[in-house]
């Protein structure tokens, strides 16, 4: 498939810039999404009127500088949903990118674009964001390696903020290998050789999940559970999955308006309905909710805390079902962003490293395998990730 088929890239002129002459990832390309400055390149956002509301970047975001110097080069700026806002990939204002390995369904967003470019091969790895799934949920759907971070370990700055308790950067990968060196080179330490001794299996979250798509994760954890060791299962949310979606979507949402706000009353931004809506609806929250949210975000890190000691990591789906075929309606779509998110929130709940690992087809069409570990192991999870590949 040709670069132009997929829409991967934002439209107009293709950012290329050339990382330094040597270092540890010469010899790469990688994709940046739209919502990451890079020097002398306008960030788009997915929104018509983001751009007019904000200058040219003079300088690049963190992530890309350190990319650059440790060898690897910019192949473009990839498509995304609305700053942020979306979680399958799908944008009326610049289209929606082409799904490589399922192309009758959705990406997956918000970092669409840098699957899309990834999974088709355009390059050898692409930055995203994810603050609500925005790199897991992509990479489940196109069938890739994708990384979530334990919050804060990555430096931010020079991304466009949706909700700062939760934003994360990251990245998505096709080889195990790539995968890993990248995060040498942004964490600043080797992938270590010792793996974990544990592995737990959250069965409330298979048990959400479709039963094809449990079935078809089975052989992966079987694996996984050979690579790691002992096999334990356990309820991963006590209170419900739905209970913890319901806290980080307040949470999320809350911090959104008040992150838009100053955009929105200055410009009145054309946006797409459910964006639109979406943050209406977080104007109707009330502070009696944010409490309530927050005091479930404080139980739910207790609960990885406790089930994640050093040496133990556990084990979900990363997304209910595989990507939803493209075209369906706004109220098709509504439930099913839903329980994508039941499984999703554990990321900016608990603010754990989480990885998703590619391998498994429910009719023809990729879903994934994610590990997760406690705060700070996201380079044990990477030396997992190549253990399995």
């Amino acid at each position: 498939m040709t670069e132009d088929a997929l829409n991967a890239f934002v439209p107009g002129p293709r950012c290329r810039i050339a990382g330094a002459p040597s270092g540890a990832l010469a010899g790469l390309d990688f994709a940046v999404k739209d919502l990451i400055d890079v020097a002398g390149w306008p960030t788009g956002g997915g929104n018509p009127d983001w751009e007019r509301a904000h200058p040219v970047p003079t300088r690049h975001a963190w992530v890309v500088e350190r990319l650059l110097s440790a060898g690897a080069s910019i192949a473009g700026k990839t498509g995304t949903d609305e700053v942020s806002l979306g979680i399958l990939g799908e944008n009326p204002f610049t289209g929606t990118p082409i799904n490589p390995a399922a192309p009758d369904r959705v990406p997956g967003g918000s970092s669409s674009g840098s699957a899309s470019a990834v999974a088709g091969g355009i390059c050898d790895f692409a930055l995203g964001t994810d603050t609500g799934g925005s790199v897991r949920v992509p990479a489940s759907f196109c069938g890739l390696f994708g990384i979530r971070p334990t919050h804060g370990r990555i430096d931010f700055t020079g991304i466009c903020a949706q909700a700062p308790t939760s934003d994360t950067v990251g990245w998505l990968a096709r080889d195990a290998a790539v995968f890993a060196k990248v995060g040498a080179a942004l964490f600043g330490e080797a992938t270590p050789t010792a793996l974990p001794q544990t592995l737990l299996v959250a069965t409330d979250a298979f048990g959400f999940a479709d039963p094809a798509v449990a079935d078809a994760l089975a052989p992966l954890v079987d694996r996984l559970a050979a690579i790691v060791g002992t096999r334990q299962d356990v309820t991963l949310a006590p209170q419900g999955l739905s209970v913890w979606k319901d806290a980080q979507r307040t949470l999320q949402s809350s911090e959104a308006l008040r992150t838009f706000t100053p955009w929105l009353d200055r410009f009145n931004p054309r946006m797409q309905y459910g964006v639109a809506r979406n943050l209406a609806l977080a104007s109707l929250l009330t502070d009696a909710d944010r409490t309530r949210a927050a005091l479930m975000r404080e139980e739910a890190r207790l609960r990885l805390r406790q089930l994640l000691p050093p040496g133990t990591i556990l084990c979900l789906p990363t997304t209910p079902f595989p990507a939803p075929m493209l075209g369906l309606s706004i109220s098709d779509l509504a439930f099913p962003r839903e329980r994508i998110t039941c499984l999703a929130c554990l990321g900016g709940l608990a603010g754990s490293p989480q990885v998703n690992l590619p391998g498994a087809l429910v009719d023809g069409a990729p879903v994934g395998l994610s590990i997760v570990g406690g705060r700070g192991t996201d380079s044990t999870l990477l030396a997992v990730a190549q253990a399995f590949a």
